[in-house]
């Protein structure tokens, strides 16, 4: 059966795997009702979310990843048949009782140790959020709110990638061929962000950024949902109740962020987009005003020509084999640990080149299993993850619950007889899903419900982020980057020009990146909205980005991360700064040094989410970092190495 879970030999076996998740949680509700109130409350709650978990987990991966499609169809339904069942127990007042008695009582709250207290506030919170406090009419509205909005999410989702259509005729015949034809229709599927003609990458732009009425309406009904969700179960707003929690805990403290960093970046920002628009009058001397299209294609085009760093020379030196090596000889000597390749078993696996790992630590053993599913196929969506599949805990017989994660990238199919080559940025993505994964193993909790990477979103990204600092430096890269036919290692200024060139018009990157941010906050903050979702992305496109808004577009509609990080698209910051200044204090001077490796373990990853970020943040740096001390590792990462600069002049 797939991940060895016998009942998943065939699709079927999805409804009796869920079947008995949902009968195991009809005993436990009963059990918690019955116990009376102490840490074993607690421990029947997290066995109540690990019995669902395990089922809603394991098929949130296969109904997107799985080939063979009646398998996806029946992931699907069980993921909504469990998502009801949660819903379902996140309004049960009974079962709300039963931990309401532990946290209400002062002597069984003082005894608790506390992760036990953090978990059961956690699981509080859940009930809190879904209107578990209000009259029986109030709670019945949050239900269907919460379905209403599952289903907008999903709707929403499925249009930010619907292609959109129009009249061969209306395109000059010469660009043309760039898109999809069906009859007398273009398809265009998306921006043709590296498209060298500017005509191709213009009509791209306002072709697919079209607005839409119907993705319009789902997204205003959706923001509007979300609010009245957030004020009926007691929130000021949608933002406020999202960011309970998290390091930044409040929408004014991310507002504060993003307008300071906004502030640090306006003058390099000027700088690039002027680089760029240099560029431009270069290379069409008829239309030399930088627009929105122009942005990805230019910066590419100045990293080109300054660095010479065509993916093509570097690959030869980034075979998966070798970079594979890298990572395993990184944790053995940070945080001693190994990667061993595992046989699988028949029906384990859902395609013949999905590999085992199994990751084992010198002195503890086995802590968990990776499942590595990198290569292209078809159906398989195009984007690099990290999916939890089994949480680990410890089990009521003192056993721990190994945890079961799946790495998945996109990588090429190798011609046969070559090894896989990557480019720097797959070999970076590599990296950034290898740190998720090592979270998962090591954030060794207690309990399921905090385990790995369940934590602050805007927490999350920070390992991850982290390992990307690793796959930067050319003392880590020295050590597994050789060329696969003649065995030579990569030169150390080929490194230092890949690391300088990324720089290179990286505020205004990262300008974007503080536009959508904000973009993201307003939608979620105060209700109703002054103006219609499109005259906001105006004007905000214009203060905070710089770059002209262009008439008729809509760029929101195409904003799928609104859906999973609603009120949270900062996190991604805030994280890289975190990690920015982990690495400079910590890792810099010696990215390979053991007793550093161990500190980040037992402060950062070992809690998942059983102790509050900004604590684990505050351990590992020695001291509680501010607002200004995010924005400025952030801005000091987009200085030039003068060592590289001297050398490459």
């Amino acid at each position: 059966g797939l991940f060895g879970v016998p009942e998943l030999s065939c699709p079927e076996g999805f409804q009796e795997a869920q079947d008995k998740a949902l009968q195991d949680s009809e005993r436990l509700v009963q059990k918690a009702c019955s116990t009376p109130p102490g840490p074993e409350t607690v421990m029947i709650f997290d066995q109540l979310s690990d019995s669902l978990c395990r089922v809603a987990d394991l098929a949130d991966f296969v109904k997107v990843a799985h080939p063979d499609f009646a398998f996806r169809e029946a992931a699907e339904e069980a993921c909504r048949s469990i998502g009801t069942m949660v819903e379902k127990l996140n309004t049960d007042v009974e079962l709300c009782q039963s931990l309401r008695r532990v946290l209400a009582d002062e002597t069984v709250v003082n005894s608790l140790d506390p992760e036990t207290r953090r978990v059961a506030e956690l699981f509080m919170f859940d009930f809190e959020i879904s209107g578990i406090h209000l009259d029986e009419e109030k709670r019945k509205k949050a239900v269907d709110l919460n379905v209403r909005i599952l289903d907008l999410c999903n709707e929403f989702l499925i249009g930010t990638h619907i292609p959109n259509k129009i009249d061969k005729h209306v395109l000059p015949e010469h660009i043309r061929y760039n898109f999809t034809a069906e009859g007398n229709y273009l398809q265009v599927a998306g921006l043709h962000a590296d498209c060298p003609d500017d005509l191709v990458r213009e009509a791209a732009y306002k072709i697919f950024l079209h607005s839409n009425a119907q993705q319009l309406a789902r997204l205003e009904e959706l923001l509007a949902s979300r609010n009245s969700l957030a004020q009926l179960v007691g929130y000021d707003t949608f933002a406020h109740r999202a960011l309970q929690g998290t390091m930044a805990k409040t929408p004014e403290t991310v507002r504060q962020f993003l307008e300071k960093l906004s502030e640090q970046l306006s003058k390099r920002t000027q700088k690039d987009f002027e680089m760029m628009t240099k560029m431009k009058m270069k290379l069409n001397p008829h239309n030399s005003m930088l627009m929105p299209w122009d942005h990805p294609y230019y910066s590419g085009v100045l990293r080109a020509e300054r660095y010479n760093i065509d993916p093509g020379l570097y690959c030869p030196f980034f075979s998966l084999g070798a970079c594979m090596e890298g990572l395993n000889s990184l944790f053995s000597q940070l945080l001693g640990i190994s990667l061993y390749a595992e046989q699988t078993k028949r029906g384990e696996i859902w395609s013949e080149d999905v590999r085992k790992l199994a990751v084992v630590h010198e002195t503890e053993g086995l802590l968990g299993y990776i499942y590595c599913d990198f290569f292209q196929r078809p159906d398989k969506p195009h984007q690099d993850c990290h999916f939890t599949v089994r949480g680990g805990r410890l089990k009521e017989n003192g056993e721990y619950q190994l945890p079961v994660v799946v790495l998945m990238l996109s990588l090429p199919n190798s011609a046969r007889g070559a090894p896989t080559l990557l480019s720097p940025g797959m070999m970076e993505n590599l990296f950034h899903e290898m740190g998720h994964a090592m979270h998962s193993m090591l954030g060794r909790t207690r309990y399921q419900h905090v385990t790995g990477t369940r934590c602050a979103t805007d927490f999350a990204e920070v390992p991850s982020i982290l390992m990307e600092y690793f796959a930067n430096d050319y003392r880590v890269v020295n050590q597994f980057a050789r060329h696969y036919k003649t065995g030579q290692p990569l030169p150390k200024n080929m490194v230092s020009r890949l690391c300088e060139s990324k720089k290179v018009c990286a505020a205004a990157d990262m300008q974007l990146q503080v536009f959508y941010a904000v973009l993201d906050q307003i939608y979620h903050g105060k209700h109703p909205l002054k103006k219609s979702t499109t005259e906001i992305l105006k004007e905000t496109q214009e203060k905070v980005y710089g770059l002209p808004y262009v008439h008729n577009t809509a760029w929101q509609l195409r904003f799928s991360h609104l859906v999973g990080y609603g009120a949270k698209y900062y996190s991604y910051l805030m994280s890289r700064a975190v990690a920015s200044m982990v690495w400079k204090q910590c890792f810099a001077q010696n990215p390979f040094d053991r007793a550093m490796g161990e500190r980040y373990r037992r402060e950062m990853l070992a809690h998942g989410g059983a102790k509050e970020p900004m604590l684990m943040v505050q351990g590992m740096l020695q001291k509680s970092p501010s607002v200004e001390d995010f924005v400025d590792a952030l801005v000091s990462d987009l200085d030039h190495d003068f060592e590289t600069f001297i050398m490459d002049s």
